[in-house]
């Protein structure tokens, strides 16, 4: 038995010898066309998320909601809060762009390192910046409700008020926004986690090859 097993590893061994070993800069290669890759996809999806929202206004129903937030007085503040983050996903757009034609030029694996730690950190503000405006953008239609004179005809709830005061569906309308908000941030952060979470473990795998790498 003995025999067979020493004879079974000598020949492992040999074939292992017989095995390519790779260089430093095959493994880099290697590594940098992975990196490369991840942004890249990094850069695609967040232009497919910035652009199918805008589609869905050409839906009747979403026009209409558009004059809902009018009649509430929230014309001025949705605005300021289309205007506003549609400039800053434009700008973390350019620099998922700017990051995947930085790496796709690097030369070495200390540039690439220090470009995949300065992807992830950009990655992750986008994320709590995204959800954070998911988040106050029910809040501000919860403000508008809660100071409309009107918001029980505005939002067609006549029916409601026979059962409970208008103060009452008032705060309940509020607290149904809220949790509403918190449910939809925390389902577009696992949504976030599942598609960039997988992109930044990936980048995160190739960072600690390459740190292992320069040791």
């Amino acid at each position: 038995m003995m025999d067979e097993l020493e004879l079974l590893k000598k020949d492992w061994q040999k074939k292992e010898a017989e095995l390519p070993k790779l260089s430093f800069d095959q493994i880099y290669q290697m590594i940098w066309k992975k990196s490369s890759s991840v942004v890249k996809w990094i850069f695609i999806i967040s232009l497919i998320e910035f652009i199918v929202p805008q589609l869905i206004y050409l839906i009747p129903a979403a026009r209409e909601g558009l004059d809902t937030y009018e009649k509430l007085g929230l014309k001025n503040a949705m605005l300021v809060i289309s205007i506003v983050p549609y400039a800053i996903a434009l700008y973390f757009i350019y620099q998922f762009y700017q990051r995947y034609k930085e790496i796709s030029v690097l030369d070495n694996a200390k540039n690439l390192m220090h470009k995949i730690l300065k992807t992830r950190r950009t990655v992750k503000h986008y994320i709590i910046w995204s959800l954070s405006m998911f988040f106050i953008t029910f809040i501000a239609m919860a403000i508008g409700i809660y100071f409309s004179e009107d918001f029980v005809s505005i939002l067609n709830l006549e029916k409601l008020t026979e059962e409970m005061s208008v103060e009452r569906l008032r705060l309940v309308v509020v607290g149904v926004l809220i949790l509403l908000g918190l449910v939809v941030t925390v389902v577009v952060g696992a949504i976030y986690f599942l598609l960039y979470g997988l992109l930044l473990r990936k980048l995160g795998r190739n960072y600690k090859e390459l740190k292992r790498l320069e040791v």
